[in-house]
């Protein structure tokens, strides 16, 4: 009111007031004077308040009756304009609210008389109403007054001035409500409590209540007395009244001013006694009226309803409901029947229409339809109000479409437990639209032929009226067809969704409160406890309290509801309505699910799923709500091909999709309309939104739903989710565009609807994975025994909810895990392929999935994660297996470096893999374990080791492919490199482990049980792969014999150093000594057939082309491996407490294996043997460590003792051997092992080799063509071990094994060979080289002789022996060994040019010409060393030497080779230049006596052969063998005659002999044959002659012995002289002219030379020194010297002459007697 207080205001109103005072002055001026002077008085009036006051509008509003008069007499003269000017004027000074209380009841009584003289009407209203509303100044009798005038006014017969006036009332009833608000508010704070007023109908009975309530209570109770056609008791002068206009007031008023009858008794009373007695006495005549029934009987006609009053009656019913409801229960309970009964059948149109209109307005109330339930439903003995409404609805919408075909009375249905009604005669079926050929296209509803638009009527949650609201009406309305349904529709809907969200809103919020009681419960003091305590304890009774009024609401209301939207889902046809009645549906079973209201929850979710399905289809999945009926096999295996078709028009439901039925035995195609996707979307959106309060119904969505994506044709695809399938053989599945664009919204519905499943609570989720585990058990069932496609919807699904629910995976891990398993055994490839690959899927999900807390942290749950991977492995099918694998791969690419304790499991699967699973299975195992080695080894436990070296081991093993065996091999060898490399930190965590193991095993009192226990873990873990290996190494097949074979060997070799010592003993007798026993027994068992070819087209080298072959290489590799690691780990094996029993076993392995009729195997067992003879310490030389100084003992000792091979060396894991040396010594001194046993190793190693030489040497008794003989190679190693052997056992090597070696060396040089070998060991012919073989034998020797020459004198007297074997050797030169019986070519026919390969073998003698002279020259050195020794001498050495040679000299040109018999000669003349000496020294002993007839033979049978030379000899040749002979006759010069004193006189006579013989060409008897043999021995006759000269020197004679052999000399050169002469002579007589031969003629010259020298020396000789014989000899040669005077040749003429000469000093007279020795 601020803007009319203002300065300015009030100026401005001042003026106005003076203006309007001045109009009124001059318009009256002439008629009507006293008003004109009223009016200027007041003017001045005016002036003077303005000019005495400060308060203006205080002042005017005091003196208003002054002011005001002037224009009530204005409007006294009735005058219009005047009359119209002072109302302006008087409205004005209202508005200012200047006007008292006298002044407005003045005002009020002017405008009556105006009102009675109908003057300026509309005016009128104005001004009371702006009376009324700008102040309060009127009350009571003037307010009753005014408002009196407005009733009349709204009688006048104006219409303009009724209608404002009705619309006046209206206002000022209103005013006279909101005046009461006000004091109400203004009085709130001093509120005394109101008297209780008793039931009193006084009206005078308000003395309690304050001004404003007082009109206010007047004025209602006046209304209701008007609209019971009573008199009223305060508007005075009420003239008319209508019924209608007084209901509605009264609505109004009840409707705005709620408050004010629910706060004043008073009122409270007048709503109990007036108005509720009046509304049900109004209603009467509609009550009691029956359509179409006959007038009744009773004398009053039947009042008929009357549209205006009851259309205002309900909406006065519905404000009374609606805002006091608590007040009126009983009263409600009537009208609520009332209503219900309106819906009757027999009732007119418009009633029905108006009463659904009316409950409608209560349908979008919840909580008053909340309180109905209270107050009567879930009272004993009330009407069931609320089922009643919610079933006369149904029944409303049943009786809509039941329409008696021709007007007979039809029987309605009967819904729920409401009988509602009785015979009907049909309501006139007005507003049908013909539907024939679809032409409508309404939204309706269709039911059994009737058809039912569905108007749009109202936006839903707001009761909007039609007919309620057509105040102005006063017949009935017609009522368009569809509209009482579609209002019935929404009640319904509005009832669900008020309930719904309601019951929700207050369940949500009990569940916060509960949460915050207790959150709360925690604090800290006591009183606050039980204060929790308490507040909790009303909670949860509020809670009971609540749950029981929402349970009962359920109860009251589904049944009828249910039944109303099952039949208008049935007839809907349009596609919102469907909607809006499948919301409801769903809403509805979600409540009864949250409510825990089972049985309600099933029959909604029921209806929805028969709305799903074509109709009549696998009705029994449905037709009971438990999941027993889901046993019955209404099932499915499809198959479809899509294709497009054109809806059809001939149902009023567009068919979308035609698709077959999942049945076992599908018959014919079913449709599906697009309802029934529709409904399938909300199925699809109850089970996403809803699915914690489904419980045990998600059977029967689940069940539904897989039937809809079978007619629809989704298959699984990866993670669960279900797509269009591609078109599939069978029946063909038809799906129109729609439904198409639609199919990939509703497979992602579906995903999300299971992807949702991770918002509900455990219990629910069990629920979801039972009702999927039943229904894959059914499809699983159904799949059985045919291979046509299964369902695989509850798989995938399975697999959906597993993926999304990893975060609380080990709740549903076991039931989910254990029916996949199941799935994926079944015969059905694809139902188990989809298992597999669900299964695996789930694995690797939760294994990558980011647990709370990591796996790393939850080991349990890790390996429940992994178990079912290893349980996969029971299942036998390969395509399962295939994917465990592809699993296991993909975990390892993914996982593999936090596998940890699942490692096991992994590792199990592969090795799970059987040799009989097919090649590809064992590929992607063996890929999965490559991966394993290559990159996981770091990051597995090391108690899993063990597992992979099983693992690999298996594959080793597996037949299938050989080069996944070989791959594997290799792995083993990367694993124990592995091992070697990490070995601290592996045998640190496996002690940790192991320890951890031991005090488990003793806590529960078992023993720990691990393969090769008392070994430390570390040294088990290596001990298993070596088993592994050494399984590996006696497979059936070559290659992976021999890859595991060197293998074994070089990880033993490389890594054996990590081992603890006494593990050794394992790996000798559990390891090596077994596989060398297995393999000992399969080669000598192996098959001797051909392989003809290695599968497929590889050929097999012949060398490798029976078992047994190939069995012989893997005996060697074993072999070799065995002894190598003899040899270089002898320092850790030999302190073990049996070596010698081991080294026994060895040396049994490398005998048998040396006399195996095999050349590979034999040899290699002697390189064997050679390698375990080698062994040298495993000190190098540049490790020999500095004599450390602690140690205070020789130096020799300590070097000794390392070097030695039997160090005991103390097992420290590092390789300086200074270092262990400075360690072990430290705290005691190396212990140097008993040479005692070592010596008996080494004896035990010489028997070994005497047995192993003296079997395999030994000739067979009888030969075939299979006969065995023993290569040169392996003869050649067997020998050549002898050397390195000797060097051990040479202390106590005496005779007896002289002579077995001897015997072992004779036989294998007399081994002959193949033909076919011979070209690649034998030298040509023609070449002198010795085989290898008899290099080895001559170098065993030669070690022998070496050994005796530094040997103790004891030893010496092998001597002989040696020179024994090597004799005979010599012997083979002319006169080869035999062996056995075996016929042997010579090698210069054996035919090895042409071999063929499978012929017998020919065998052929060695030539031992190179071996026999080169023995020769052995014993020529040895002699030359040894002549003096006194074995040599006493063993009569130097006899059996020329004895020896006698044989190839007597054989000369007839030996095997020229060579020889040279050789024998140079050789004969060494001995002798060395052995005569020596001879001579012994020759008193007689030692030598039987030598020298020998010797003289032997030079007779050389010098004088009986052998004649090759006739292809050469000049040159025969002067170089008659040099040889001369080089004989020099010997004897020099080394025999001079010391003839020595030697026995026969010997030196036989010597003469021979001379005198040599000096003389005896040979030719005749001329002619003289003149053939030219090839006369000049040279040596010169020799011969020489020394028979030589040794007729007297002067040198010394001994009677030595002129001894002078004369002898003498005597034969003079014979020899007087024969050549004689010779001479003859022959030059007989030639005539020819001269003679050039040697004849040489040696006659010779001769005469000779003869005068003989002459010279014999001057010059001691006359006493020359025998007279002697000279009559020489004299005696002087005719014959003479008859050679004719010779023609000159060179003889002038030899001649000078042994003429001399003869000259015989030429004196005969001599006197001579007397005195004078002449």
């Amino acid at each position: 009111m601020s803007g009319t207080n203002s300065p300015e205001a009030v100026k401005k109103l001042l003026e106005n007031m003076q203006s309007d005072l001045r109009a009124l002055s001059l318009e009256c001026k002439k008629k009507f004077p006293p008003v004109k002077e009223a009016a200027e008085s007041g003017i001045i009036k005016v002036k003077t308040i303005a000019a005495r006051n400060t308060e203006i509008l205080a002042a005017l509003k005091e003196n208003s009756s002054e002011v005001v008069q002037p224009f009530l007499m204005g409007c006294g003269t009735k005058e219009p304009k005047i009359t119209q000017l002072c109302l302006a004027a008087i409205q004005r000074l209202m508005s200012h609210e200047v006007v008292s209380e006298t002044a407005a009841g003045n005002i009020i009584n002017m405008l009556w008389q105006l009102m009675e003289n109908n003057l300026e009407e509309l005016k009128l209203l104005q001004t009371v109403l702006v009376l009324l509303t700008t102040n309060t100044v009127v009350h009571d009798e003037a307010l009753s007054k005014a408002i009196v005038l407005c009733f009349r006014l709204h009688f006048t017969k104006d219409n303009i001035t009724n209608n404002t006036a009705a619309a006046t009332v209206r206002q000022v009833v209103t005013v006279v409500f909101e005046r009461m608000v006000a004091e109400d508010e203004l009085h709130k704070d001093n509120i005394e409590q109101p008297v209780l007023v008793q039931g009193n109908s006084n009206r005078r009975s308000v003395s309690t209540l304050k001004p404003c309530a007082k009109d206010a209570y007047m004025l209602f109770q006046d209304l209701c007395q008007l609209v019971n056609a009573d008199a009223p008791y305060w508007l005075v002068g009420m003239t008319e009244m209508t019924r209608t206009f007084g209901l509605e007031l009264l609505e109004s008023v009840l409707n705005d001013f709620p408050q004010v009858f629910l706060h004043h008794q008073e009122f409270s009373f007048l709503l109990k006694e007036r108005v509720c007695p009046l509304v049900i006495k109004l209603f009467s005549p509609n009550i009691k009226f029956r359509q179409g029934s006959s007038t009744s009987s009773s004398p009053a006609p039947v009042e008929k309803p009357y549209f205006p009053i009851c259309m205002r009656l309900l909406r006065v019913v519905s404000v009374l409901i609606k805002q006091f409801y608590s007040l009126l229960v009983t009263e409600c309970e009537i009208f609520l029947s009332l209503l219900v009964k309106f819906l009757d059948a027999d009732k007119p149109q418009w009633l029905r229409a108006v009463a659904v209109e009316s409950i409608h307005r209560l349908c979008v109330q919840p909580q008053l339809l909340r309180s109905f339930c209270q107050s009567y439903d879930m009272k004993q003995h009330s009407t069931k109000v609320f089922r009643d409404i919610v079933n006369a609805l149904g029944s409303f919408i049943q009786s809509l479409f039941l329409v008696p075909p021709t007007g007979n009375p039809a029987i309605t249905n009967q819904a729920g437990n409401n009988n509602s009604g009785g015979p009907v005669s049909a309501p006139a079926n007005s507003g049908m639209v013909g539907i024939g050929g679809g032409v409508t296209l309404l939204p309706a509803f269709e039911y059994r032929g009737t058809w039912i638009p569905i108007l749009t009527i109202t936006v839903q949650g707001s009761a909007k009226a039609t007919y309620l609201e057509m105040l102005d009406k006063v017949e009935p309305p017609t009522i368009p067809e569809g509209y009482a349904m579609s209002v019935a529709f929404h009640c319904l809907l509005d009832l669900v969704r008020g309930i719904t969200s309601m019951i929700e809103g207050e369940l949500g919020e009990v569940e916060t409160d509960c949460h915050s009681t207790t959150e709360a419960g925690s604090s800290p003091t006591q009183s606050s406890e039980q204060q929790d305590l308490q507040s909790a304890s009303d909670q949860t009774e509020k809670e009971i309290v609540s749950r029981a009024v929402w349970e009962e609401m359920v109860n009251a209301c589904w049944c009828g509801l249910l039944a109303a939207l099952s039949l208008l889902l049935d007839a809907s046809t349009d596609e919102a309505a469907t909607e809006n009645i499948l919301k409801a549906e769903l809403t509805m079973a979600a409540l009864c699910g949250r409510l825990g209201l089972v049985t309600s929850r099933d029959a909604f979710i029921t209806a929805i799923c028969k709305g799903s399905l074509p109709p009549h289809y696998a009705l029994t999945v449905l037709n009971t709500t438990t999941a027993a009926s889901l046993s019955n096999k209404s099932y499915s295996i499809q198959g479809q091909s899509v294709m497009m078709i054109s809806p059809s028009s001939e149902s009023h439901q567009q068919v979308v999709a035609v698709g077959q039925p999942l049945a076992v035995q599908p018959q014919g195609t079913v449709m599906l309309t697009s309802k029934n996707i529709q409904c399938m979307r909300t199925l699809l959106n109850l089970a996403h939104c809803h699915g914690a309060v489904l419980g045990t119904s998600w059977q029967l969505v689940l069940a539904t739903l897989q039937h809809l994506v079978w007619i629809l044709g989704l298959k699984p695809s990866s993670g669960g989710a279900l797509k269009p399938g591609r078109a599939v053989e069978g029946p063909s599945t038809v799906l129109t565009t729609a439904v198409m664009t639609d199919l990939p919204v509703i497979s992602n519905i579906l995903s999300r609807l299971f992807e949702s499943s991770q918002y509900l609570d455990d219990v629910s989720l069990h629920h979801l994975i039972n009702a999927l585990c039943s229904l894959s058990l059914e499809a699983m069932e159904m799949a059985y025994g045919n291979n046509k496609e299964p369902s695989l919807f509850a798989v995938a699904k399975l697999l959906e909810t597993g993926l999304v629910n990893m975060h609380r995976i080990e709740i549903l891990w076991r039931p989910l895990t254990g029916h996949l398993l199941e799935v994926c055994q079944h015969p059905n490839s694809r139902m188990r392929e989809w298992g597999a690959e669900a299964l695996t899927s789930l694995i690797k999900a939760g294994l990558t999935f980011n647990h709370e807390p990591p796996l790393s942290q939850n080991q349990r749950l890790q390996l429940l994660l992994l178990n079912p991977l290893k349980e996969m492995s029971n299942i036998n099918h390969p395509d399962i297996r295939l994917k465990q694998l592809e699993c296991v791969l993909q975990i390892l690419q993914s996982q593999g470096d936090s596998l940890g304790p699942g490692w096991p499991l992994v590792l199990g699967v592969m090795g799970a893999i059987r040799n009989d699973q097919g090649e590809s299975l064992i590929r992607t195992a063996f890929q999965c374990l490559q991966l394993v080695v290559t990159d996981f080894l770091p990051t597995m436990p090391c108690t899993c080791l063990q597992i992979v070296v099983d693992v690999a081991g298996s594959f080793g093993l597996h037949n299938q492919e050989l080069n996944i065996s070989l791959t594997s091999i290799g792995l083993l060898w990367n694993i124990s490199d592995y091992f070697f490399q990490r070995g601290e930190t592996i045998e640190k965590e496996l002690n940790k482990e192991e320890a951890a193991q031991q005090k488990q095993a003793e806590e529960k009192g078992v023993v720990l049980n691990r393969p090769f226990h008392p070994a430390p873990p570390f040294d088990c873990l290596w001990l298993c792969l070596y088993a592994k290996l050494g399984e590996l190494c006696v497979d059936p097949r070559p290659a992976v014999r021999k890859s595991a074979g060197q293998t074994l060997f070089s990880t033993i070799g490389a890594h054996g150093t990590l081992l603890q010592h006494s593990t050794w003993h394992t790996v000798v007798w559990k390891v090596l000594f077994h596989l060398l026993d297995r393999v000992r027994e399969s080669s000598t068992t192996a098959d001797k057939e051909k392989i003809e070819s290695g599968g497929g087209n590889i050929l097999i080298h012949h060398s490798r082309d029976t078992a047994e072959k190939q069995w012989a290489e893997t005996w060697v590799l074993t072999l070799a491996g065995v002894a190598r690691i003899f040899n270089t780990r002898r320092y850790l094996l030999q302190p073990l407490g049996d070596f010698s029993r081991a080294w026994d076993v060895l040396l049994d392995h490398i005998q048998s294996a040396a006399l195996s009729k095999n050349n590979e195997v034999s040899l290699a067992a002697l390189k064997s043997f050679q390698e375990i003879l080698q062994i040298v310490s495993p000190v190098r030389d540049s490790d020999k460590p500095e004599t450390p100084p602690v140690v205070n003992v020789p130096v020799p000792v300590l070097i000794g003792s390392i070097s030695g091979p039997g160090l005991s060396r103390p097992f420290v894991r590092t390789d300086s051997i200074g270092e262990r040396l400075g360690r072990c010594s430290s705290s005691e001194l190396p212990i140097v092992t008993d040479e005692l046993e070592d010596l008996n190793l080494w004896w035990a190693v010489w028997n070994t080799w005497y047995r192993i030489g003296s079997e395999s040497t030994k000739p067979p008794i009888t030969f075939d063509k299979l006969t065995f003989i023993p290569s040169q190679p392996f003869l050649t190693a067997l020998i050549q071990i002898f050397p390195a052997l000797y060097q051990h056992i040479k202390t106590g090597f005496n005779m007896d094994d002289l002579q077995k070696l001897g015997v072992i060396l004779h036989s294998a040089v007399s081994v002959p060979i193949s033909s076919d070998a011979s070209p690649f060991i034998l030298p040509s012919y023609t070449e002198a080289v010795l085989t290898s073989l008899q290099e080895a034998v001559l170098t065993a020797l030669d070690v022998l002789q070496k050994a005796i020459c530094v040997g103790p004198e004891n030893m010496q007297i092998m001597y002989p022996a040696i020179f024994d074997q090597l004799l005979a050797f010599v012997e083979f030169s002319c006169k080869p060994p035999q062996y056995g019986q075996l016929e042997t070519k010579h090698i210069a026919n054996a035919k090895y040019n042409q071999i063929q390969l499978f012929a017998p073998a020919e065998w052929v003698a060695l030539n031992y010409v190179p071996f026999a002279e080169k023995s020769l020259e052995v014993v020529v050195d040895l002699y030359q060393k040894t002549a003096c020794h006194k074995a040599v001498v006493n063993e009569k050495v130097l006899q059996n030497i020329i004895k020896t040679l006698r044989v190839p000299l007597s054989l000369k040109y007839s030996c095997p080779s020229e060579s020889t018999w040279k050789l024998a000669v140079s050789s004969l003349l060494k001995v002798l230049s060395i052995g005569l000496p020596v001879a001579r020294q012994h020759a008193s002993s007689g030692k030598f006596d039987s030598m020298w007839p020998e010797l003289a033979n032997t030079f007779e049978d050389f010098l004088f052969t009986k052998s004649i030379p090759p006739d292809n000899l050469s000049i040159q040749e025969f002067q170089r063998n008659e040099s040889i002979d001369v080089e004989v006759v020099q010997l004897i010069s020099t080394e025999i005659l001079p010391y003839a004193n020595f030697i026995p006189k026969e010997f030196v006579g036989q010597i003469m002999t021979m001379l005198n013989k040599g000096s003389i060409h005896s040979q030719s008897s005749s001329f002619t044959e003289a003149e053939i043999d030219i090839r006369l021995r000049e040279e040596f006759s010169k020799m011969c002659f020489e020394t028979l000269l030589q040794f007729s020197f007297s002067n040198k004679v010394t001994t009677p012995q030595e002129g001894y052999i002078s004369r002898m000399a003498l005597s034969v050169l003079l014979k020899r002289s007087q024969d050549v002469l004689h010779r001479y002579i003859e022959d030059e007589r007989l030639s005539g002219k020819c001269p003679l031969p050039r040697q004849q003629v040489t040696e006659i010259i010779f001769v005469l030379k000779a003869v005068s020298t003989l002459i010279d020396s014999l001057k010059k000789t001691q006359p006493e020194n020359v025998d007279g014989n002697t000279w009559a000899q020489v004299i005696a040669l002087y005719p014959t010297l003479v008859e050679c005077i004719t010779c023609s040749s000159s060179e003889v003429c002038s030899a001649l002459k000078e042994a003429l000469v001399p003869f000259k000093d015989f030429m004196h007279p005969p001599a006197s007697k001579v007397q005195n020795g004078e002449s």
